[in-house]
């Protein structure tokens, strides 16, 4: 009893433990992002699940999670943030527990429905809880720690969910949140005080619909495209009606409401506008440039899954070297240097990749991820601390919400659009590819070539291996490229970054501890 009460009398003491189970909370629900990715055809087979089937155990908890994460600043204004964080660990716990015993596709797609539900709070809360317990000369190295959950989670994802499936079974991808999960809710339950109540608060049930149906539709449209066929399909073209039409009903009723669902003053901040717009590149870069060196790895140079997942945590490494620094940076370099930097490193890495062949070596895989990885570390932590240093404290916990939110949102446009562009450019080449294939090509002509004769069986399917293999590799040099073209686009964005005020910064909430 002595000990304990010790502990809750000296703020850096409790400040740390809050610290150890927001950082648990973030990175359980970062992880499930991709971690459930590498298990998939094993569920479909114990599942006996069709491929359309299973993709939805992505798509529910995806669409869950963008929805839900709207109106958590609300819920935490309202009800607090320790009651919503210990909810939201509670029930992302039990549903993973139920994911794990799941006995058919129907029952897997509705428990992962409810993951995304409860895991929605988990990372904007942490952030906006980080931000509040720690002091303003210190609120850098916070963003730091809690970055390396957010950015580590889904690269860790493919590693673990690929050994604990080899070595175990898939819904060992699922009960690993057991442990961590109950440890997150007894810490916070000891440690952490409830910040403070808004009494009377509405809800503005019209623009959370609003929002709620486009993000919806958007993220279907996403999710199902690849598999329809984009706008040959009216399903898609059904989905991009009604998430526009949320959307627009959602920014007219924002604009005209009293009390609008999210609130317009947080984009009157110029910072936190222009962080908006980086985090959302941010997000393209950090989840589609690992869809496809994943795929790469693995189907092109032939890497099993744990192997890739090996080789592929280079990037985590980078990551996790460059915010241990960046938050002792930003003490002495100007945070606008050190995001041109991260970009800067980030656009090289792409260019890079942009350059495997598959006589590509596992150690310049490594030293491209470990410069990608540097460079997300670099960019994360500073914009982070940037886009929030000028927004009024009260503001902070909405703004977190739609920080997640726009992050997510970008994350998943960016991986169906490389992967959509990778498809059809594979196509599109082969065929082009194909094209030089006549009787007159001296290439063919030439005797060490007899066995590529497209008039045998044989020869064929050896041509159209090859074509296919070349076309894979010119599809993928091309997305990594227009990849770099987008990060070289965000340099431009750094012009409306202001460096922090420490009078603003200052003016944070004093810590909400015992």
């Amino acid at each position: 009893m002595e000990n304990t009460a010790s502990v809750k009398k000296d703020p850096a003491a409790n400040r740390a433990l809050v610290t150890v189970c927001l950082m648990m909370a973030t990175i359980m629900q970062a992880l499930d992002t991709t971690i459930a990715n590498v298990a998939l055809p094993y569920m479909q087979g114990n599942l006996s699940a069709t491929q359309d089937q299973v993709n939805w155990v992505l798509t529910s908890y995806i669409v869950a999670a963008a929805i839900m994460t709207a109106p958590v600043g609300w819920l935490a204004l309202k009800f607090g943030s320790k009651q919503i964080l210990i909810i939201s660990a509670i029930g992302f716990t039990a549903a993973s527990m139920l994911c794990g015993i799941a006995q058919s596709i129907d029952q897997m797609v509705l428990y992962r429905l409810l993951q995304g539900i409860f895991g929605a709070a988990l990372v904007p809360l942490s952030q906006s809880v980080m931000m509040e317990i720690y002091p303003a000369e210190r609120r850098g190295q916070a963003m730091a720690i809690w970055g390396m959950g957010v950015m580590l989670g889904p690269i860790m994802g493919p590693t673990l969910g690929g050994w604990l499936t080899d070595n175990y079974s898939w819904r060992w991808v699922f009960f690993v949140n057991l442990p961590f999960g109950i440890a997150t809710v007894l810490g916070l339950l000891a440690f952490m005080t409830e910040t403070e109540k808004r009494q009377g608060l509405t809800f503005d049930w019209l623009g959370f619909a609003a929002l709620s149906i486009g993000i919806g539709a958007f993220q279907l449209m996403l999710d199902r495209g690849e598999d329809l066929g984009w706008f040959d399909s009216s399903e898609v073209w059904g989905e991009a009606i009604v998430a526009a039409s949320g959307v627009y009903f959602f920014i007219a009723q924002s604009l005209t409401a009293k009390k609008p669902f999210v609130p317009i003053a947080i984009f009157a901040d110029r910072n936190f506008v222009a962080g908006l717009i980086f985090m959302f590149i941010v997000g393209i870069i950090l989840l589609a440039s690992l869809a496809l060196v994943t795929p790469f790895v693995q189907s092109v140079l032939g890497y099993p899954v744990f192997s890739a997942g090996i080789l592929l945590g280079a990037r985590g490494v980078g990551t996790m070297a460059a915010m241990m620094a960046v938050g002792r940076l930003m003490r002495f370099i100007d945070s606008r240097i050190l995001i041109f930097a991260g970009l800067a490193l980030s656009t090289l890495s792409l260019d890079m990749s942009a350059g495997f062949t598959t006589d590509t070596t596992a150690q310049t895989i490594a030293i491209t991820s470990i410069v990608q990885g540097v460079g997300l570390g670099l960019v994360f932590v500073p914009l982070n601390t940037v886009a929030f240093s000028t927004l009024a404290p009260q503001l902070r916990t909405e703004a977190t919400a739609m920080w997640t939110l726009i992050r997510n949102i970008g994350s998943s446009a960016g991986v169906s659009v490389v992967i959509a562009m990778l498809t059809t450019t594979t196509t599109l080449m082969h065929a082009r590819l194909g094209e030089a294939l006549t009787p007159w090509n001296l290439g063919l002509a030439s005797p060490d070539a007899a066995a590529l004769s497209p008039s045998t069986d044989l020869g064929a399917q050896i041509l159209d291996q090859i074509l296919t293999g070349q076309a894979t590799l010119i599809a993928y040099a091309n997305d990594f490229t227009a990849m770099m073209w987008v990060s070289l686009a965000s340099f431009p964005l750094l012009l409306l970054l202001r460096p922090p005020s420490g009078r603003v910064a200052s003016s944070a909430p004093a810590a909400h501890m015992d």
